[in-house]
């Protein structure tokens, strides 16, 4: 994956979830693809996101563990790692350290 994004508009307004657990910003590429660049910090419990549309998630750093649905396997994904997730299911993500990412919707 490319290292930067050129010629995008960046939504001012913060998406903010799980009380600042989870913090993200819309970017609209040049061609109108929505993207959000974000930041989970750790947490006790898993931090469970639901989807309307499918998601390819890549992590930029760090590392996490991640159920899909209701999957009895968790992944471990970590830095250079990406993820599918379908649309309208759900996830959930639990990191032990500080984790950027990118989710391209698809």
């Amino acid at each position: 994956m490319a290292e930067q994004f050129d010629l995008v508009s960046i939504k001012k307004k913060a998406n903010v979830h799980f009380n600042g657990t989870s913090i993200s910003h819309i970017l609209v590429l040049k061609d109108g693809t929505k993207k959000t660049l974000g930041v989970i910090l750790p947490s006790e419990e898993p931090l469970t996101f639901k989807t309307h549309l499918a998601e390819c998630i890549e992590i930029i750093s760090g590392e996490c563990s991640v159920q899909i649905d209701d999957a009895p396997e968790i992944q471990i994904y970590a830095s250079g790692d990406s993820f599918q997730i379908p649309a309208n299911s759900q996830f959930n993500i639990k990191t032990n350290d500080v984790v950027d990412y990118i989710c391209h919707f698809e």
